[in-house]
């Protein structure tokens, strides 16, 4: 899923652009790039200030939180208030490309960041043959927060007896991070990557689900337009794209206990409310007041639920799971109450700038 039918998806959606859409509206193309992208940084930012995640799963956290389902739900939300035109494939055109392009490789590059520095502290061997890896633990009832380290053996990233004593104390979330990082790690004995910011993107844009992205906008910006008996090929293997996310999805809710908490309520805000009131205040402040009806389509395009490919990811590398998939779910359903309040009130912000 996450090499093939996905990398298909994100792909086959940017190529179908133009170099003239980009130039079409510069405004509107730079509002979303830097707005889009901007946001998906605070996202990461502030659920590791607010919620003591670690980078890994703030990145995860700003896939979801941080970046709407544009791809799968941009038509089928904006055509039927606006129509199918110009304008509406213009939006949804342009918030797609700095989603895919953007947000998804920058998320990984993070990822890949966190790994590497929780690689570097597995590495530092021990006289007694394990590896101490210092995890972080919220205090009950407060917002402080204290170290914990735990042993993890050299042969096996976490027994099952190991991990069962450790989810005793609470601290299964990090169990979770150790398994991930084993699981990645090339191999036996090889040192830990360096935690550099450039092997992380580096080895971020390796993936096929950042390379697409990338290739198709190099692609679409030296004008190479790929064969028209290309498209049905690709859009086959999309087209599994959306009905695995949604599977990821619930699958990852049966494995885990849903739940609502102060940080799915945060993210839920976050996504469709906080994101699309950021972007209207940006485009009335940018001088974009002239064409309301381009605002409302922005609104809507950067308000809509969470990108699926967040919990794709999220289920491939068992981070963040329990969390992302009830900010998915329970953003689904409120985005029925957010979609309506934001046509509502965009008329009337309209009215005020005029």
């Amino acid at each position: 899923m996450l090499n093939i039918a996905l990398p298909a998806a994100l792909f086959i959606s940017i190529v179908k652009a133009t170099r003239k859409m980009f130039a079409q509206d510069i405004v509107l193309t730079m509002i979303s790039l830097v707005g889009v992208t901007g946001l998906f940084m605070l996202s990461y930012y502030l659920d590791k200030l607010m919620f003591h995640r670690s980078t890994q799963e703030a990145a995860i956290c700003a896939m979801i939180a941080g970046s709407p389902t544009i791809g799968f739900l941009g038509f089928a939300v904006l055509d039927p208030i606006y129509g199918n035109n110009a304008t509406t494939n213009l939006v949804i055109g342009i918030v797609s490309i700095v989603v895919n392009a953007v947000t998804i490789p920058l998320g990984l590059s993070l990822i890949n960041k966190g790994q590497n520095a929780l690689k570097s502290k597995v590495a530092n061997k021990k006289s007694n043959g394990s590896t101490q890896v210092e995890v972080k633990l919220p205090k009950k009832g407060t917002s402080a927060v204290t170290t914990k380290k735990v042993a993890v053996p050299d042969d096996v990233p976490v027994s099952d007896e190991e991990a069962k004593a450790l989810k005793e104390v609470g601290i299964q979330r990090e169990i979770d991070l150790v398994h991930s990082e084993f699981e990645n790690r090339a191999g036996k004995g090889k040192a830990a990557a360096k935690n550099s910011t450039w092997s992380s993107i580096v080895d971020a844009i390796k993936k096929p689900v950042a390379a697409a992205p990338l290739i198709a906008v190099i692609l679409v910006l030296i004008g190479i337009r790929i064969p028209t008996s290309w498209a049905p090929t690709f859009d086959l293997i999309a087209k599994a794209n959306a009905g695995v996310a949604v599977l990821a999805a619930g699958l990852a809710l049966s494995t885990v206990k849903f739940s609502i908490d102060k940080e799915v309520i945060w993210n839920t805000f976050f996504r469709l409310f906080l994101t699309p009131a950021i972007i209207v205040l940006a485009a009335y402040l940018c001088g974009m007041g002239s064409d309301p009806t381009k605002i409302s389509m922005l609104c809507l395009a950067t308000g809509l639920p969470p990108a699926f490919s967040g919990i794709i990811i999220s289920s491939r590398y068992n981070i963040y799971v329990k969390e992302g998939a009830s900010s998915v779910a329970v953003s689904t359903v409120f985005f029925a109450v957010s979609c309506i309040f934001w046509i509502w009130l965009l008329p009337i912000i309209a009215g005020v700038f005029h």
